[in-house]
């Protein structure tokens, strides 16, 4: 005869109940390692600061003063000429508008 329905039942639960204990189990090892390394990395940060913090500031470099010129700028040059001086220059080029 083949086996009896709840029996498998019973095995597979069984199965399922031992996968879910090993699971936790390595989900609390995570956990505590990662809480571990958290309290490890919290703790050279702290020391880190507190050794900034008592160390002392170097004093700010001065700044050098140029010995080049200045730069210079440059303005526009207004035209040379006459608005009608240069519509001649066109038309006498070939140019009609």
């Amino acid at each position: 005869m083949a086996d009896d329905p709840n029996k498998v039942r019973a095995e597979i639960r069984a199965r399922q109940a031992e996968d879910g204990k090993k699971a936790m189990a390595e989900y609390e090892a995570n956990a505590a390692a990662t809480r571990a390394k958290t309290e490890k990395l919290r703790a050279l940060r702290l020391a880190k600061e507190a050794a900034d913090l008592a160390a002392p500031k170097p004093a700010p470099k001065a700044k050098a003063k140029s010995t080049s010129k200045p730069k210079t700028t440059k303005k526009k040059k207004a035209p040379d000429g006459k608005l009608s001086d240069w519509l001649e220059g066109q038309a006498g080029s070939g140019r009609n508008t």
